[in-house]
């Protein structure tokens, strides 16, 4: 069973910074692995990459996010971190971590539960 679980967010002021994690298990593993990011809906709007990082380190983001947030990995871990700065009110939103994995031959994808982020102005 592969699961996504997230972590790190909450309510915090303009300005500020979270970081969210995403942990990986199950038929996700450091081997099959294709890429991981996170993904973002905020309320009647659709959702949207935020970031993602291949097996190779290489990134990409939204240009919303550029220079404010970072994606990292730990393959040790199995899991990928969202740090994020100078957060603003538009950055509200549920932000869903994602993988893709080879599993049974063919590439997956997968979706965590989703965490809130609040910004307040």
């Amino acid at each position: 069973q592969a699961q996504l679980v997230e972590s790190g967010g909450g309510l915090v002021q303009a300005g500020g910074s979270l970081r969210l994690s995403c942990a990986a298990s199950g038929s996700i593993n450091s081997k099959n692995v294709m890429g991981m990011g996170w993904y973002r809906q905020a309320p009647g709007q659709q959702r949207e990459l935020v970031a993602r990082i291949n097996t190779s380190g290489g990134t990409n983001y939204a240009d919303s996010v550029k220079f404010r947030f970072t994606i990292s990995r730990d393959s040790a871990k199995n899991t990928v971190y969202l740090q994020m700065n100078s957060l603003k009110p538009e950055d509200t939103a549920v932000y869903y971590c994602a993988a893709t994995a080879l599993v049974d031959s063919s590439y997956r994808d997968y979706w965590g539960q989703g965490t809130q982020v609040t910004v307040s102005s």
